[in-house]
C-alpha cells in the first residue's frame, strides 16, 4: 500500500472496509470513551421506564436534570444549561456570544473552528511551545490574547489531543486575566473527570461571569449516543438568551432520565477513576521505556506521544496496527502536528498490554 489515508477517530466503518476487517473485530484504542462500557445500573433503569419515557415529553425547564448536575458539580443547579451533547452547547455559545475575534488553544477539536466559521468570527489559533510538551503558560496566553485584540478564548482542558492541562490555581489565573481584558472564556472539559488532580474550573463559576464550562457524558459515561451535555456558567443574562435561541426539548425524555441516575453513579465514578490512573501509569511506563518515543504528561484518559525517529511515521504505526486489529489515532490531521505523532485512550488492562506489547514489536524489531 503506497499511502494510508488519514482517518477521523470515529471513522471505525471506513477503517473496517478499507482493511478488510470485520469492524467488531477492531479494539479500538480511538475514541476515547471509558472501557468499562455504559453503568449497568443507568441502562436497568433506562430499560425498565422506556415504554414510560417514550410517550412523554421532557420537562422542558429540565429541573429534575439540572438539580442531578448541580449535585454532581457542587454548583447551583441556576447556572446549569443542557442540550443534545456538548456539540450543541459549543455551537450555540459561539453562535450567541456576539464576539468579534476569538482565540483558539491549538492543536485541538476541529469542531470549534467549524462553528466560528459558520457564525462568521474571526480567529487565530495559538499554539503552546512544543518543547514545553505543549503546556500552557498563562502569561504567554494572555499576552496572545492582548496582541491579537481577543474578546473570546476557546480552551479545552484537558487538550484533546496533548492530553495536558491547566490546574485551578492556573485557570483562575488566566481567567481574571481574560476578566479585565473583556474577554469571554469557553472552557470545554469532556476530559477533565478522568484527571487524578485538580483541572477542572466548575468551582470557579460563581466568580467569573465571562466563563461557561461545557460537559458532556459521552467520554466518561461511555454515552455518545445519548447525545447529552450540559453547560455551566453564573451570567444569568447569557444563559437566558442560549435557552431563548436553543430549540425547545433539545434533550430527549430518555437522555434526561438517564443523565438523572447516571450522575448518581457513585460506584461506578471511583472505578473509572482508579482503573484510568493505574493504566495511565502503567502505559507511560511501559512506553517510556522505548527509546525512539516521547510519552507526553497526561491529565486524561489517552495519552499523546510523539515518535522521535524520523525513519517511523504514525501513519506507518496505524498501518502496522490496524493490521492487527488495533486501532489508534494517527494525529498528522491535527493543525500544528506533524507526522510523528498519535495518540490512544485507556482501555481494559488486557487490552492495553495486547497494544503495548504491538507498538514495542514495531520500534524494537
Amino acid at each position: 500500500m503506497s499511502q494510508t489515508p488519514i482517518f477521523h477517530g470515529s471513522d471505525l466503518e471506513q477503517i473496517a472496509s478499507y482493511y478488510h476487517i470485520e469492524s467488531d473485530e477492531i479494539c479500538c484504542f480511538s475514541a476515547n470513551v471509558n472501557p468499562l462500557g455504559f453503568p449497568e445500573q443507568t441502562a436497568l433503569a433506562v430499560c425498565k421506564n422506556f415504554s414510560h419515557l417514550m410517550s412523554r415529553y421532557p420537562d422542558r425547564n429540565y429541573i429534575g436534570l439540572r438539580a442531578a448536575i448541580g449535585r454532581y458539580c457542587h454548583i447551583s443547579p441556576d447556572y446549569v444549561s443542557v442540550g443534545n451533547g456538548s456539540t450543541e452547547l459549543i455551537s450555540l455559545l459561539i453562535q450567541s456570544c456576539q464576539r468579534h475575534h476569538a482565540v483558539q488553544v491549538g492543536p485541538s477539536y476541529s469542531e470549534y473552528e467549524r462553528e466560528l466559521q459558520l457564525s462568521g468570527i474571526s480567529y487565530s489559533t495559538w499554539f503552546p511551545k512544543k518543547e514545553d510538551h505543549f503546556r500552557i503558560h498563562t502569561g504567554e496566553l494572555i499576552d496572545a490574547l492582548k496582541k491579537s485584540h481577543a474578546d473570546f478564548l476557546i480552551l479545552c482542558n484537558p487538550n484533546n489531543p496533548t492530553a495536558s492541562a491547566l490546574s485551578q490555581e492556573e485557570l483562575a489565573v488566566l481567567l481574571r486575566g481574560c476578566l479585565k481584558r473583556g474577554v469571554f472564556v469557553m472552557i470545554d472539559e469532556t476530559y477533565a473527570e478522568f484527571a487524578c488532580r485538580n483541572v477542572s474550573a466548575i468551582p470557579l463559576v460563581p466568580e467569573f461571569p465571562n466563563l461557561m464550562v461545557i460537559r458532556g457524558i459521552s467520554k466518561f459515561f461511555a454515552a455518545p449516543g445519548l447525545r447529552l451535555g450540559y453547560g455551566v456558567s453564573s451570567n444569568a443574562e447569557f444563559l437566558a438568551h442560549l435557552k431563548k435561541v436553543q430549540n425547545p426539548w433539545s434533550v430527549s425524555s430518555i437522555a434526561a432520565f438517564a443523565g438523572e441516575h447516571l450522575f448518581a453513579e457513585t460506584e461506578f465514578i471511583v472505578k473509572t477513576k482508579v482503573l484510568i490512573s493505574r493504566e495511565r501509569t502503567r502505559m507511560i511506563q511501559g512506553l517510556s521505556e522505548i527509546s525512539k518515543l516521547c510519552v507526553y504528561p497526561s491529565d486524561s484518559n489517552f495519552l499523546f506521544v510523539e515518535i522521535l525517529d524520523s525513519g517511523f511515521t504514525s501513519s506507518g504505526l496505524f498501518d502496522f496496527l490496524i493490521r492487527q486489529k488495533l486501532m489508534i489515532r494517527d494525529c498528522s490531521s491535527f493543525p500544528g502536528l506533524g507526522s510523528q505523532f498519535f495518540r490512544f485512550c485507556l482501555m481494559q488492562p488486557e487490552d492495553n498490554t495486547r497494544l503495548l506489547q504491538a507498538i514495542q514489536s514495531y520500534f524494537c524489531s
